[in-house]
Formats: C-alpha cells, structure tokens, sequence
C-alpha cells in the first residue's frame, strides 16, 4: 500500500480509504450493508493490515451508527490513522437539526466526537451544499473547530467548482481555515468531475477523493449486458448513482478484456484507473464481505500499460461539450499551425 500527501499538509493518506457507509443499517442505508459490529471489526482490522490508514464516514450514516462502530473498531489504534466524517445532512426532526449554520455544525461536530470516541476529527467535510446559510457563516463555523482543536483539516464535498471556488476565496480573503479536499463522485463511467472540478484543485492543490469509484458496483463485474450476474448486489435495490448504461457496457467489455489479460477482476481494472489519475490522492472503497474488500485492495498492484489507459480513456472519455472544444481548437499556439480546426473545415 503506498501513501500519498493530502494535499499541501504535511499528512500522507493510504492510497485506498475504507468507507464506512455499509456499517449500520438504519433507514435507507439498510440497502447499503447492514453490518454488526463484528463484521465492521473485520473489515477495519483487515484494512489496518493491509496498509490503509485512512477511513471515512458520516454523520448520516444510518443515523450516527456508522460513526459509533467505526470508532469501536478502531480502539487503541485510532492515534495511527486518519479520520474523515462529515456534515449537513437531517439528523432530527426539528428545524435546525440538517444544514451548514453554526448551530447545526458546532452540535453535530460534538456528537460525532462522542460516537466516533475522539477527541478530534482528522478531516471534517461539509457533504454539500446548503442553500440557506451564507459560505460565510459556515467556513467561520469550521474555523473555529480548527482552532479549537476539535478538528484537524476541512473539506467539502459534492460541490461544483465556482461553490469550492468561491469558499476559497472568502477562506483566504478572511484568513480562514481553507478546504484542502474535495470528496466527489468519479469513476471511470462517470468523468464529469474532469470537465471543471479537476483542473480546478489541480490548479489550487486540493486533493480528490473519488467516492462509489465502481458506480454504486455497477463496475462490480457483475452485471452484463444481459443480466446482472448477481441477483444481491446493491445496484438491484438501489440503483445509485446515476449511470449511461449503455455507453456503461461499452465501457465494461474494454474493462474486461483488460482484467482477464491481468488475471484480475473488473473492479480491480476499475479502481486501478482511477489510481492511475494524477488529481486523485485516496480512492474510497466500500464492502459487505471480506473477500470483496481482499479484491478491491489488490487494485494497488496493479500498473495498467500505456496502451490500456488509452483504450480506457478512449472508451469512457466525455463527449465533447462548450467550452471544452473552444480551448481545444485554441490549444496549439504554434505559428501557423491549424490542424485543430481542419475537422471543422469542408474539403
């Protein structure tokens, strides 16, 4: 397992996060896993083996109950590794119990302190957008925590680049605490983050934490054109997130050809992909079973050829959208040169 920096901090992250969404199983996270905690301890235990020290998990999370087992699986050695959770989401009926104000951050940031068993949280990240509270008041909120002492480092997550961008901005205008990552979607059958999102924290130096890396495990390997091979996987209940199943397939039968040429798994091709991107720094995984988080770590082995990163590339590229075919047609600044543009010209 390697380890990479997170970000500009001085902090290295494994390569592979273990997320805690399948810990617990209340509400609609009943579809997600439902594991005891004898099963989390397994999963953690084996992890913490394998090299990762890096998890991630939420307030939300089946009501907090993710949180809780996380931390007891992790006992005495939760010194060893990195923290991340998260807030905004409902966690009560009453009308300041969901959101990003000062109230909802500062009581849920103590709650989460007191499930997960810590007196700090390594990484606190917004999980998204409120459009109720002014960026303002919550960077302000998060600020204090840092100086608190509560919490280490902040990040965002499912925001679109001019949100992360302008949080920056008010962060550095006001000398606050800044978001040093962003948890997003991205995985080989959805690339969208590339269209905004990634040159941005290329070019401020943020890192990107690639959440359901196998679309939900529709990456999995387990379905097919025809059927999905497994009649229990996730994507049967809960068909999250949104794929282009069809250009999905496509997307698949490249993958596949490349797995049996490794004598690895479609999701291992999967995972190995998104590693093998540049603005990635830790890949989230999730699992039920033992033997699916056995298979998901062996992707860090994995070195794909040039030639098998082009025709995955090519596969799952985007299709080409304003602006993105501007700058291209104005991306040769050589003189003289038009090569760009000859597809546009009639002969």
């Amino acid at each position: 397992m390697k380890h990479r920096r997170l970000a500009n901090t001085g902090i290295y992250v494994s390569e592979l996060c273990l997320g805690a969404m399948t810990f617990g199983g209340i509400g609609p996270f009943q579809a997600i896993g439902a594991l005891g905690q004898a099963e989390a301890d397994t999963l953690v235990h084996r992890s913490l083996d394998a090299g990762i020290n890096f998890f991630d998990t939420a307030n939300v999370y089946s009501a907090g109950q993710s949180e809780e087992m996380l931390g007891k699986a992790l006992g005495a050695r939760r010194p060893d590794v990195i923290v991340a959770t998260k807030v905004r989401g409902r966690m009560g009926e009453g009308p300041n119990q969901i959101g990003l104000s000062r109230v909802h951050i500062m009581q849920e940031c103590d709650a989460s302190l007191r499930r997960l068993g810590t007196d700090y949280i390594d990484l606190y990240q917004i999980h998204g957008h409120d459009p109720v509270t002014d960026i303002q008041e919550t960077l302000g909120a998060l600020n204090d925590l840092v100086r608190a002492g509560k919490v280490r480092y902040i990040g965002c997550s499912n925001l679109t680049a001019w949100q992360l961008m302008k949080a920056l901005g008010i962060s550095r205008q006001q000398g606050l605490a800044e978001f040093i990552s962003t948890q997003s979607y991205y995985s080989i059958a959805g690339r969208e983050l590339e269209r905004e999102m990634i040159p941005l924290v290329e070019d401020q130096g943020l890192a990107v934490l690639p959440w359901s890396p196998l679309a939900g495990g529709f990456l999995s390997g387990k379905f097919t054109r025809d059927s999905e091979t497994d009649p229990s996987a996730r994507r049967v209940t809960f068909d999250f997130p949104p794929v282009d199943k069809d250009r999905g397939y496509d997307i698949i039968d490249v993958m596949r050809e490349v797995a049996t040429a490794h004598e690895v798994s479609v999701a291992q091709v999967a995972l190995a992909w998104l590693l093998h991107q540049t603005a990635v720094t830790s890949v989230i995984i999730g699992a039920k079973r033992l033997d699916q988080l056995d298979d998901n770590l062996g992707s860090v082995d994995m070195t794909l050829t040039d030639a098998e990163l082009e025709r995955l590339n090519t596969v799952s590229a985007l299709p080409s959208e304003y602006p993105s075919w501007m700058r291209i047609l104005q991306a040769d600044r050589a003189p003289g040169t038009t090569r760009n543009w000859d597809q546009y010209v009639k002969k």
